[in-house]
């Protein structure tokens, strides 16, 4: 069993550790914190039955005032690799964006994912409806390029709709519930 919940600060080492042992890109405690502070409504962590955290997803708001229109930011999402397989990257990434489009008022998500990291850009593309922006070059600390995503949430007004087709990247109040109704339950 698994249970989807917001984070707290005491979650904070363990998801430390689920990004080290899953991650090439790690981030000190003090960017933890930071994230947490300021937006603790985008931070989720899937718990196991023992009260291990085996998942996490890692948000934020991007922070320039003057950029319009305000959009999210995924930091970080990570799943152990005994708990893969399960919904669970997804149930976290619905309830971050759920909570990003009705707190915050944005308009859509962004993240970056290494170009090699298949299952990551399968799971964005064809589950979660991202599409590419752009590929920064050399984006990753080794030189690996990365894949700038976004997804724009359903409710957008049609003239400055990119990215997703209507209703593909919807912020659905009720599926995202069941969605984490049934990863509790499992």
């Amino acid at each position: 069993m698994v249970c989807i919940r917001m984070a707290t600060v005491n979650d904070l080492l363990q998801m430390q550790m689920t990004n080290l042992w899953c991650l090439p890109e790690n981030y000190q405690m003090k960017y933890y914190f930071y994230h947490l502070l300021s937006w603790p409504q985008l931070l989720w962590v899937a718990e196991d039955f023992d009260g291990k955290i085996v998942g996490y997803v890692l948000a934020k708001m991007e922070e320039d005032a003057g950029q319009m229109p305000r959009h999210g930011h995924i930091t970080s999402l990570a799943v152990l690799r005994t708990h893969r397989k399960r919904g669970i990257a997804t149930a976290l990434m619905q309830r971050s964006q759920l909570e990003m489009h009705q707190v915050f008022a944005s308009e859509y998500v962004s993240l970056h994912v290494r170009k090699s990291n298949r299952a990551a850009f399968h799971l964005y593309t064809q589950t979660l409806k991202y599409e590419i922006n752009d590929i920064e070059k050399g984006y990753y600390a080794d030189g690996e390029d990365a894949y700038d995503m976004r997804c724009v949430f359903s409710k957008q007004t049609p003239q400055n709709k990119r990215g997703c087709e209507e209703g593909e990247c919807a912020v659905e109040d009720d599926a995202v519930v069941k969605k984490v109704q049934a990863l509790s339950v499992s």
